[in-house]
C-alpha cells in the first residue's frame, strides 16, 4: 500500500518537473543559434513534456469526462500553435506566406489519417472491430471537411486576388463562418447532444466508467490544468527551437521545405496523438475520435480567425488555398472518413487505409 502510494507520489512529481524543466529549457533556448548537445537536450526535454502533458490531460478529462476532456486537449494544444504560427509569420515575412496553410493542411492530415488510422488499428487488434458512435463522428467529419473546403480549397479559385488568397472581405467571411461553425459544433458535442460523442461498449450502448478510482480534487485538476498548459507551451516552444537544426537535416538530404512544417506538426501534434492512442487501447475509440476530429476542427476553426485578424498588421501574403496534389489528398481523406464513420464500426482494414493515405501525404511532402 505504502509502495504504490509512493510509486504515484513520484509519477505526480515527475510530471510536474518535467514541464517546468522543458519551459526553462524553452526560455535559454528561445531565439538563439543551439550546438549540437543543447538540441539533444531540448529534445529530451520535449519528449519528456508531451508524456506530462498527456497525463495531465487524462488527469482532467478524468475529472470533467467526456467529450470534454478531449475538447480541453484539442483547443489547448491548437490556441498554442496558433500563437506559434502567428509568431513566425510576424517575424519570418512574406517567405512565410504560406505558413499557416502549410500547418493546417499537414494537422487535417495527421489527425484525419495518422491518428485515426492509428487509432482503429490498435483498436482492432485488440477487439477485432471497434465501435464508435456514427452520429457524433460523422458530424464531426462534415464540420472538417466544410472548414477546410471554406478555408483552404475555396482560395484557389477565387478571383478578387491573384494566387491563391483571399480578398479582405472574402477573408473576413472565411473567419466568421470558421468560428461559427467551430462554436456551433462544440454546442452540440457538450451539451445538446452530448450522448453522440460518448464511447460504445461492443454492442453499441454507452459505456460504463471502468474506473473505481476517486475523482481528482478541485486542487489536483488545477494543478494538472496550469501543468498542461505549461508543457503544451514547452512542447510548442521546444519545437521551435530546435526547428533550426531539422531545417538543416533537410536541406543537406535535398528535401523541400515543406517537409519541415509536416516535422514540427507530428512534433505539436504528439499529445494528442499519445492520448488517442491509449484511449483506443482501452477500447475507448470514441475518444480517440474525437481527440482525432476535434484536433482537426479546432485547427482550421481558430486558426483561420486568428489568421485573419493578425493579417491586419502582418505585411506580405497570406496564401491559404491548396494545391491540385493536396485537393486530391484531402478529397480522398474526406470520401475514406466517411466510408469509415458511417457504419459506426471498423477493422484493421479501415485504419490500414487511412494510415496509407498518411503515408502518401508524408512521401508526396518529401518527394512532391
Amino acid at each position: 500500500m505504502n509502495t504504490s502510494a509512493t510509486i504515484r507520489s513520484l509519477a505526480t512529481r515527475w510530471t510536474v518537473v518535467v514541464p517546468l524543466v522543458a519551459a526553462l529549457a524553452l526560455v535559454f533556448s528561445w531565439g538563439r543559434e543551439l550546438p549540437p548537445f543543447a538540441v539533444a537536450v531540448v529534445a529530451l526535454c520535449l519528449a519528456g513534456a508531451v508524456l506530462a502533458a498527456v497525463h495531465h490531460a487524462e488527469v482532467i478529462a478524468h475529472r470533467v469526462g467526456e467529450p470534454f476532456g478531449s475538447l480541453v486537449l484539442a483547443v489547448a494544444v491548437t490556441v498554442i500553435e496558433v500563437a506559434l504560427i502567428v509568431t513566425l509569420m510576424a517575424d519570418g515575412g512574406p517567405k512565410t506566406s504560406a505558413l499557416a496553410r502549410d500547418t493546417v493542411f499537414a494537422a487535417v492530415m495527421i489527425t484525419c489519417n495518422g491518428i485515426v488510422g492509428l487509432s482503429l488499428l490498435v483498436g482492432a487488434v485488440r477487439t477485432r472491430v471497434v465501435v464508435f458512435n456514427a452520429e457524433g463522428s460523422g458530424a464531426a467529419l462534415a464540420t472538417v471537411a466544410t472548414l477546410a473546403t471554406l478555408s483552404l480549397v475555396l482560395p484557389t479559385f477565387t478571383i478578387g486576388k491573384e494566387g491563391p488568397e483571399f480578398s479582405a472581405a472574402q477573408l473576413t467571411f472565411a473567419a466568421v463562418a470558421s468560428l461559427f461553425l467551430y462554436g456551433l459544433f462544440v454546442a452540440v458535442q457538450t451539451v445538446r447532444h452530448r450522448e453522440y460523442f460518448l464511447p460504445l461498449t461492443q454492442d453499441g450502448h454507452l459505456k460504463q466508467d471502468e474506473h473505481r478510482a476517486a475523482l481528482p480534487g478541485r486542487g489536483a485538476t488545477a494543478l494538472s490544468l496550469t501543468m498542461l498548459l505549461v508543457a503544451l507551451v514547452a512542447v510548442v516552444g521546444d519545437a521551435k527551437a530546435v526547428s533550426p537544426a531539422i531545417e538543416s537535416g533537410v536541406e543537406a538530404a535535398g528535401m523541400p521545405q515543406a517537409v519541415v512544417g509536416v516535422v514540427i506538426a507530428l512534433l505539436v501534434l504528439l499529445p494528442e496523438t499519445l492520448a488517442a492512442v491509449r484511449a483506443a487501447r482501452r477500447e475507448r475509440i470514441q475518444t480517440s475520435l474525437n481527440l482525432a476530429l476535434g484536433s482537426a476542427m479546432a485547427s482550421i476553426g481558430l486558426t483561420i480567425p486568428a489568421i485573419a485578424l493578425a493579417s491586419i498588421w502582418l505585411s506580405g501574403p497570406l496564401h491559404l488555398g491548396l494545391s491540385a496534389t493536396h485537393m486530391v489528398l484531402l478529397v480522398l481523406t474526406v470520401v475514406v472518413g466517411a466510408l469509415t464513420v458511417v457504419p459506426g464500426r471498423a477493422t484493421l482494414l479501415q485504419g490500414g487505409v487511412h494510415l496509407s493515405i498518411f503515408a502518401a501525404f508524408v512521401f508526396l511532402a518529401i518527394s512532391p
